[in-house]
């Protein structure tokens, strides 16, 4: 991408004073006006006065093509901050006693990073759709092109954003010496042991609950079901742009699904049927085309003394089946059914044994 009108490429240093090189790479580095103001000792009005006579000298259209020239020049290095000016080193004593990171991503819920329990300024919200992303390549490295396509999708910026975006997250994140973005050959990822990402908490407890379950052991599955259902904090990513975070939205509420449907599960299994109930009819309402849920909703019912209810479950999910998609009730549904008619209790057929990454409704076709 050109710089200039006239495509100069010559190093900043031929071309420009001290001063306004450590003007321009403020400037590259995502700084406001008021922000190279404090950082210079300058009045704020007289940057824009600065920046002015950079744009002239240098041929430059605007302040986005002095943030690509920054870089370009090499006053900045993508990810690393300016180069003109080492960042204070941080005593391995400040660091205190604590094992283990300390900075906290949370992506089930709004966006938030904390530190230490201090919730930490992320910036405006295609910079934190960059952060949730880096969060969710759990250490990938993310390419430049990956990243544009991730938060902006179709419609990228003009200007070299990302850059800017990764060193505003690496200010606002910093935790010690070590740098939490780290800058790649080929694009950036978050350094996993310097950062705790709930989304790969509840990976792992996934696993957990599965090892649980296909264990025989109902009591520990419903206690690693709660603790995975706790981490989310209400709408995953919500408000942050992009199709990144559309997709995550729906995959993260599936599995959340997933996981108190195990949790459902299980219960039965403990004979805690009084309690599923009233879960279950409220997840059916919510998923009236799950029909996992809706056998698992008859079943408890059943056990509850409410066949008339059970039926009633049935019949409607029959319907809402036939009228959305056009399908006929799937044969377990039709299995929990004739169990439910013939009163046979000894034949209630377990749940099917699905991973909790997996829903229990079909988008289309016919058993």
């Amino acid at each position: 991408m050109p710089t200039s009108a006239a495509d100069d490429r010559r190093p900043a240093g031929t071309a420009l004073g001290h001063f306004e090189r450590r003007v321009l790479s403020a400037v590259g580095c995502g700084l406001r006006d008021d922000e190279i103001a404090a950082a210079l000792a300058l009045p704020e009005d007289a940057v824009a006065g600065h920046l002015a006579r950079i744009l002239a000298q240098l041929g430059l259209r605007d302040r986005a093509a002095a943030i690509v020239h920054a870089f370009d020049c090499g006053l900045v290095a993508p990810g690393r901050g300016p180069r003109i000016r080492a960042a204070d080193p941080v005593p391995p004593a400040a660091a205190g006693p604590e094992a283990g990171p300390r900075l906290r991503i949370s992506l089930l819920g709004p966006l938030r990073a904390t530190r230490q329990g201090q919730a930490l300024d992320l910036g405006h919200l295609r910079q934190q759709a960059v952060l949730a992303a880096l969060a969710l390549g759990a250490g990938r490295i993310l390419s430049r092109d990956e990243l544009l396509g991730d938060v902006w999708g179709m419609e990228p910026p003009t200007a070299n954003v990302v850059p800017v975006y990764v060193y505003r997250l690496r200010k606002a994140l910093r935790d010690g010496p070590g740098p939490v973005i780290e800058h790649a050959r080929h694009g950036y990822r978050l350094v996993a042991d310097a950062v705790e990402v709930d989304v790969a908490r509840l990976e792992e407890l996934v696993a957990d609950i599965g090892r649980a379950d296909r264990a025989g052991e109902p009591a520990e599955t419903v206690r690693l079901c709660d603790q995975a259902l706790a981490l989310f904090r209400g709408d995953v990513l919500a408000g942050l742009p992009g199709p990144l975070a559309e997709l995550e939205r729906l995959r993260l509420g599936e599995r959340r699904t997933a996981v108190v449907q195990r949790r459902l599960e299980a219960q039965l299994r403990l004979g805690r049927v009084t309690e599923a109930v009233a879960e279950l009819f409220t997840l059916c309402t919510a998923h009236p085309l799950n029909e996992q849920l809706a056998a698992m909703l008859m079943r408890a019912l059943y056990r509850a003394g409410r066949q008339a209810d059970a039926l009633t479950v049935f019949e409607r999910a029959r319907r809402r089946l036939a009228d959305d998609l056009g399908v006929a009730p799937s044969r377990m549904l039709r299995r929990t059914r004739q169990m439910i008619v013939r009163g046979d209790e000894a034949a209630d057929p377990a749940p099917p044994r699905r991973g909790v990454e997996r829903g229990g409704h079909r988008r289309h076709g016919r058993p």
